[in-house]
């Protein structure tokens, strides 16, 4: 059996990739955005942290969470997001897909892949290189043209602080986008 071993530091940035089920785009709906939205709104009320940046793809998410000082525990985060979202799915009762032997006997559902995966920001240079990837991640994807396009991200949240100009990796009005380089983190993003 594989040991997974996290990296818990206090009042820490992590990079999070939750990834659906199968893949299934469960995210494709809006009303299950707006579900998403609702579940990490409460989570954030029962132990509050930072959403630095974010993205939601049809199948999977990517997150920077900066969490409070004297508190590591982002996996408890993860946890109840998952539980919160996945019991108002079931509420809604429309979705259901055919779940292995083991996740029955686990009492895990068909909404999420059992882990996830995280990554502990070190410096500076690293939040950026995040912050880029997933501000990239809907182009990367073949989802729209330009990050700008991409309603479910906190792309416009850091064009507004100025961080990122409007046009960052764009090809609209016949630029030339400069595409970031991702090589260094693609192994290591869990997508």
């Amino acid at each position: 059996m594989s040991h997974y071993r996290r990296s818990y530091v206090p009042g820490g940035v992590f990079f999070l990739t939750l990834v659906t089920y199968r893949r299934i785009p469960l995210f494709s709906e809006v009303e299950n955005i707006s579900w998403l939205r609702k579940a990490i709104a409460k989570m954030r009320q029962e132990k509050p942290f930072d959403i630095t940046a974010a993205v939601v793809l049809p199948d999977h998410l990517h997150f920077l969470w900066t969490l409070p000082p004297n508190d590591s525990d982002y996996s408890q985060r993860v946890s109840r997001l998952k539980v919160l979202f996945t019991r108002s799915l079931q509420r809604k009762s429309a979705f259901s897909v055919e779940i292995s032997a083991s996740r029955r006997k686990h009492r895990e559902s068909d909404v999420w892949q059992r882990r996830f995966w995280e990554h502990t920001i070190r410096d500076e240079d690293d939040l950026n290189k995040h912050l880029d990837y997933i501000h990239y991640n809907s182009v990367k994807h073949g989802l729209v043209t330009c990050p700008h396009l991409w309603t479910y991200s906190s792309f416009d949240k850091w064009v507004k602080a100025g961080r990122y100009q409007v046009d960052w990796a764009c090809c609209c009005r016949g630029n030339l986008p400069q595409v970031p380089d991702f090589r260094d983190l693609e192994d290591k993003v869990g997508e």
